[in-house]
C-alpha cells in the first residue's frame, strides 16, 4: 500500500473538509435567491446572523472536538461530526421560518468545527513527514473543491421557480456527510493516538501499514519511525497532561500555542472568507449586476483550488511553511490596497439599480475582478494549506488534540466577527472597510518573519527539538520502568506502571 494508502486516507477524509467549503460556501449564493429572499428578507443583519450563527457553531464545536479526540479517537470523532451534520443540513433544507433555519445553521457549524478541527489532525497523524504537507493541504483542497461545487449549485438553483431553488442546494450536503460518516469506519485510527491509550501493537500495525512494509526495507523504516513514536509519545505521556493549561506551562509551549493560534487568526485576517460569504454583493459593487454576480462567483470558486493543488503538490513540501506565509501577507497588503483604491474611484450603483449602459468604467471592474480573482490564488499559494498544516503539527501528541482544538477556535472567533460585521461594513463604509484588510496583514508579516520557526521535513516528534523543548525520552521511559519494543519485539500491548 504505503504512499497510495496515505493519499488515500488523507483524501476520502478531507470529504469532512469538503462539507466545510460546501457548507460555508453554498450561502453566498442562498443569501442571494429571490425565493430566499421572498421567504425570510432582505434585512443585512438577518443575513450577517445566518453566517456568523453558523460560524459560532464551528468555534463550539471545535471546542468540544478536543476533548472527544482524546476520548474517542480522530475516526470517531470525525464520524460523530457527520452526525451532527446530517441533523442540521436536515433543518437547514426544512426550515419553514428563520428561527428554524438559524437553529439548522448553529448545528451544521458544530459539525463543520468538529471536521475542521479533526481531519487535519488525523491526516497529520497519519503523514509520513517528507509529504505532510501534501497530504493535510488536501484539507484546504477539499474545501475549494467545496466552494466550487457550491457556487455552481447555488448558480443553477437560482433558475428553478420556488423554494426548491434554496432548500435543494441546502440538502445536498446530506450526501458526503452520510458518505463520510460510513467510509471513515474501513479506514485506520491514528497509530500516535493508539499508543497515546496503550494500544501499541495497533499502532504497531497501522504504522506498518501506512509504509506499505511489504520488503526488510520498508519493514525496517516503519519500525524505526514506529518505536521513535513510541519512546517520544510514551515519555510525554508521563511527563505531561492533557491539560489546557499546559498550552502556558513553558515559554516552548507558549510559543507553540501563539504559533497554531496566529497562523489561524491570520488565515481569517487575509479577507478570503469576505470574499467566499459575500462574494455577490461584491461583485455588485464593482458593477456587476442583473444575475451575473453568482456566474462570476462561480467562476471565481474554482480559481483557488488550481492553484492550490499546484501548491501543495509541488512547492509546499519543499519551500517549507514560513516563506508562503511571509509572500501571503505581503501580497494581501498590495491587492487590498488597489481594490480600495478601485472601489473609492468607482462608486458602486445603489442595492436593485442596474447601471446604464456605459456608465460603468469597463476597465476598472475588470481590474477589481482581476484584484479579487488574485487575492484567492495568493491565499492559494500560502495562508489556505498551510494554516493547517502548521496549526496540526507544531502541539506534541499529548497536546496536540487540545491545541489543535484551541488554534481551530480562534480561526472560527475572528471568522464569527467578521462575518457579522462585513455586510454592515461594506454596506456603510464601502471602500474603506477593505482598509482593514490593509493593516492586519502588514502586522501579520512582521509578526510572520520574526517569530515563526520552519517547520518542514522534520517528523511530529523531532517538532520538540524546532520548539526547544525535547525530551530525553529513554531516561525518561527507563526511570519510570518502561521498556522500549526492540527490532523483533512484537510482543502485545505495553501498559504503563
Amino acid at each position: 500500500m504505503g504512499l497510495f494508502y496515505n493519499v488515500f486516507i488523507a483524501a476520502f477524509s478531507s470529504i469532512g473538509a469538503f462539507l466545510f467549503g460546501y457548507d460555508s460556501g453554498i450561502i453566498a449564493s442562498v443569501l442571494t435567491m429571490r425565493h430566499f429572499i421572498n421567504h425570510f428578507g432582505n434585512d443585512p443583519s438577518i443575513q450577517g446572523a445566518v453566517v456568523s450563527t453558523f460560524n459560532g457553531g464551528c468555534f463550539f464545536g471545535a471546542a468540544g472536538a478536543g476533548w472527544a479526540n482524546d476520548k474517542f479517537g480522530r475516526k470517531r470523532t470525525i464520524q460523530l461530526g457527520c452526525l451532527w451534520a446530517l441533523w442540521g443540513c436536515a433543518m437547514q433544507a426544512g426550515a419553514s421560518n428563520i428561527a428554524t433555519l438559524i437553529v439548522g445553521r448553529v448545528v451544521a457549524g458544530i459539525a463543520i468545527g468538529i471536521l475542521s478541527m479533526t481531519v487535519p489532525l488525523y491526516n497529520t497523524e497519519i503523514a509520513p513527514p517528507k509529504i505532510r504537507g501534501f497530504l493535510v493541504g488536501l484539507t484546504q483542497q477539499l474545501i475549494g473543491i467545496g466552494f466550487i461545487v457550491a457556487n455552481w449549485v447555488g448558480y443553477g438553483s437560482q433558475f428553478i421557480d420556488g423554494d426548491t431553488s434554496w432548500r435543494l442546494p441546502l440538502g445536498l450536503q446530506l450526501a458526503p456527510a452520510g458518505l463520510l460518516f460510513i467510509g471513515i469506519q474501513f479506514l485506520p485510527y491514528s497509530p500516535r493516538w493508539l499508543l497515546e491509550v496503550g494500544r501499541d501493537e495497533e499502532a504497531r500495525q497501522v504504522v506498518y501499514k501506512l509504509h506499505g512494509a511489504d520488503s526488510p526495507e520498508t519493514k525496517e523504516a516503519a519500525e524505526r519511525e514506529y518505536l521513535e513514536m513510541f519512546e517520544t509519545i510514551k515519555a510525554e505521556n508521563l511527563v505531561r497532561s492533557r491539560n489546557i493549561r499546559d498550552l502556558w506551562a513553558s515559554p516552548a509551549m507558549v510559543k507553540r500555542t501563539l504559533v497554531g493560534c496566529g497562523v489561524q487568526i491570520f488565515c481569517q485576517f487575509t479577507g478570503i472568507n469576505i470574499i467566499n460569504y459575500f462574494g455577490p454583493q461584491m461583485w455588485h459593487s464593482l458593477g456587476i449586476v442583473g444575475g451575473k454576480e453568482l456566474l462570476v462567483q462561480g467562476i471565481y470558486g474554482a480559481v483557488g483550488p488550481i492553484a492550490n493543488l499546484f501548491f501543495i503538490i509541488f512547492i509546499l513540501d519543499r519551500v517549507g511553511r514560513k516563506k508562503p506565509l511571509m509572500f501571503g501577507a505581503a501580497s494581501f497588503v498590495a491587492t487590498f490596497s488597489i481594490l480600495a483604491a478601485i472601489l473609492a474611484t468607482n462608486p458602486a450603483p445603489p442595492d436593485g439599480v442596474t447601471p446604464a449602459p456605459g456608465s460603468v468604467n469597463q476597465a476598472a471592474q475588470r481590474a477589481g475582478i482581476a484584484i479579487i480573482f488574485l487575492t484567492s490564488i495568493i491565499f492559494s499559494l500560502s495562508f489556505g494549506p498551510v494554516s493547517w498544516v502548521l496549526a496540526s503539527e507544531v502541539f506534541p501528541t499529548s497536546t496536540r488534540s487540545i491545541g489543535t482544538s484551541v488554534a481551530t477556535c480562534s480561526n472560527w472567533a475572528f471568522n464569527t466577527m467578521l462575518s457579522q460585521v462585513s455586510p454592515i461594513g461594506i454596506n456603510n463604509s464601502g471602500w474603506k472597510f477593505y482598509l482593514i484588510f490593509v493593516v492586519l496583514n502588514f502586522v501579520d508579516l512582521i509578526i510572520i518573519t520574526l517569530f515563526f520557526p520552519e517547520t518542514k521535513g522534520k517528523t511530529l516528534e523531532e517538532m520538540n527539538e524546532v520548539f526547544g523543548d525535547q525530551i530525553d525520552s529513554g531516561r525518561v521511559l527507563e526511570r519510570h520502568g518502561v521498556q522500549t519494543p526492540g527490532m523483533d519485539d512484537h510482543g502485545s500491548d505495553e501498559k504503563l506502571p
